[in-house]
């Protein structure tokens, strides 16, 4: 049950990362201006009327109304006269936007409901852990940690609300997911009773810790490229690709040849692997998701973003580093095994 667990977790913590690519791709990082609630509402909103102003009618404390392009906070419980009286709210001081878009606030609630749900399965997964306590302690351990960084995560998503989109928020908010996935994968293995590798080799664990460094570095940077592309947007629209990345950053360029690298580093690990039959089948499914990460990020390039191109892109990334690092615990794992024989 537990291990069942832990893979259910794992499942939906890139269900998050999925929402969260949707997110990004929609523009609908400021749908829910507030946290942890939305509009001041534990379910949304879902027409302007309802976060505007209104005569004698019953609001709750922390209620969200929008006057004069400014969020405004019900102060208390109160019921409105004919017309609005500052003295029954304060003005929002988190930042200053002020937009409601329908479209926008529900994709970001179903992002945060993803979200809480991936969290009560991994409370679960870790009060599970105790019963492995006597077995291996740093499984309960790390069940743990990983509440707590679940936690840790919603505040860095509030804060990312907060700063209204900051790239370098963005960016750790990306990279901590990426941490979750690899302690969750660190359970699952520690929790496998066979190995499927057949022999240690160093020269291939060193290429494959370098290869998932490398895999970190791509994505770092592919978050801080979209970044640029959005501000662009702003400015030029859609279908202006041509303009848009007219005059890219060096970080573009950056981005684009490091995924010659690392396709070749990958195909060194695969052909190791196939040579010296070390026994790690899930090579051939991370040669598959590098040219499937390629052919994404030409489509956003040439076709002008097609529709899901970018959560897609993003969504393989993670899926790389998660095979990448689980195929490294193998090693690991194989390389201990056969030094207590």
């Amino acid at each position: 049950m537990y291990r069942k667990l832990v893979k259910l977790s794992l499942a939906l913590v890139y269900l998050v990362i999925i929402a969260g690519a949707l997110v990004r791709m929609t523009g609908s990082g400021m749908g829910c201006p507030d946290w942890p609630k939305c509009f001041g509402y534990y379910i949304p909103p879902t027409e302007v009327s309802e976060i505007e102003f209104k005569s004698e009618h019953d609001y709750e404390k922390g209620q969200v109304i929008i006057v004069d392009e400014a969020l405004q906070v019900a102060a208390t419980d109160f019921r409105s006269g004919d017309t609005y009286n500052p003295s029954n709210w304060n003005t929002y001081t988190k930042h200053d936007y002020a937009i409601f878009n329908p479209w926008h606030t529900w994709v970001e609630y179903l992002n945060r409901l993803a979200g809480a749900l991936a969290g009560i399965v991994i409370l679960i997964m870790a009060a599970l852990s105790f019963s492995k306590w006597k077995i291996k302690k740093r499984i309960t351990l790390l069940s743990w940690l990983t509440v707590f960084l679940m936690g840790f995560q919603a505040w860095l998503g509030a804060t990312v609300v907060y700063s209204v989109l900051s790239p370098v928020k963005i960016t750790v908010h990306m990279l901590m997911a990426l941490v979750i996935v690899a302690i969750l994968l660190y359970l699952m293995q520690l929790t496998t009773l066979n190995t499927s590798s057949k022999f240690k080799n160093k020269a291939f664990q060193s290429l494959m810790f370098f290869a998932i460094i490398f895999t970190l570095i791509q994505i770092t940077s592919g978050t801080q490229v979209r970044q640029l592309i959005d501000e662009q947007i702003k400015l030029l629209g859609y279908g202006t690709n041509q303009q848009w990345l007219e005059n890219p950053s060096l970080t573009f360029y950056v981005h684009r040849s490091f995924s010659i690298l690392i396709l070749l580093v990958n195909l060194l690990l695969w052909r190791q692997n196939k040579k010296l039959s070390l026994g790690f089948n899930k090579m051939n499914w991370i040669i598959g998701l590098i040219f499937a990460e390629i052919l994404t990020g030409m489509a956003m390039y040439y076709l002008d973003f097609p529709v899901l191109s970018q959560p897609l892109h993003l969504v393989i990334a993670t899926l790389l580093f998660g095979f990448q690092f689980y195929i490294l615990l193998e090693v690991l794992r194989a390389t201990k095994k056969a030094k207590s024989l």
